[in-house]
């Protein structure tokens, strides 16, 4: 398939007479990375929220893989192959982590991804141990420590096969080396042609996985481009720094 993978077109998303999302123009390429950026309260979630299906937009439309998917519940877009992350985890915390990843791998892969039954468990445990996970298998994810849990909600989203990934503020709260251990397996999915979007405020982060960077302002794009020509738009460094 030629032309991008996600084409966004004039989204805008209001609640009441607050307009949230304003007009917002954005493609992803095939295996691309993009950082998704902004102050808190500049449309990021929102926007997140409507590309997943849990939110409508009122204008705008939604292109995934060359197919409007603006009608589409989120269940299905996650079988067309988006899938997001939450900022807050929220595992079946009575579930063993291994029960955790059935779940997604059995109902929300893609049609032509589908496994076997049988096949199931295996596959669970190859994703588990790409996150580190594997000896965790057993366990309750309701005791996982927090980066643990991080990388169990990581392992939930990859489980479904997609082709692309949001990731939302999967670092945050972390320590130094546990946000590398998180960086190291999102930069690790480029491997297998993954696209990502990270939205994160951790900028050393950020700036080490992206490609590309996106950033919201009040609900609008005010800038998108290269990491480093970002960092040095006085526009982006009056919206995060003030005038």
């Amino acid at each position: 398939m030629t032309g991008p993978l996600l084409q966004v077109s004039g989204l805008t998303k209001r609640f009441g007479g607050f307009t949230a999302v304003d007009g917002i123009d954005l493609e992803v390429a095939r295996g691309e990375r993009l950082g998704l950026i902004g102050p808190n309260g500049s449309g990021k979630s929102t926007l997140v929220n409507c590309l997943s299906g849990t939110l409508r937009n009122e204008e705008g439309s939604i292109r995934f893989g060359g197919q409007d998917i603006g009608g589409e519940a989120p269940h299905r877009r996650v079988r067309l192959g988006l899938a997001r992350t939450f900022q807050i985890p929220k595992p079946f915390a009575s579930m063993s982590v291994l029960d955790n990843l059935r779940i997604p791998l059995q109902y929300a892969a893609r049609q032509h991804e589908k496994l076997p039954l049988d096949r199931i468990v295996d596959e669970a445990m190859r994703v588990l141990d790409q996150v580190g996970l594997a000896h965790k298998a057993n366990e309750k994810s309701g005791g996982l420590t927090q980066v643990d849990m991080r990388k169990l909600e990581l392992a939930r989203a990859v489980a479904a096969k997609p082709t692309l990934l949001i990731s939302d503020e999967a670092m945050a709260g972390l320590s130094a080396s546990e946000t590398d251990e998180i960086l190291a397996l999102l930069l690790g999915l480029k491997e297998r042609d993954v696209a990502v979007i990270m939205i994160e405020h951790v900028m050393r982060a950020v700036m080490k996985f992206s490609d590309r960077i996106a950033v919201l302002v009040a609900g609008r794009k005010i800038a998108d481009g290269a990491p480093q020509a970002i960092v040095s738009n006085m526009e982006v460094v009056t919206a995060y720094l003030g005038e």
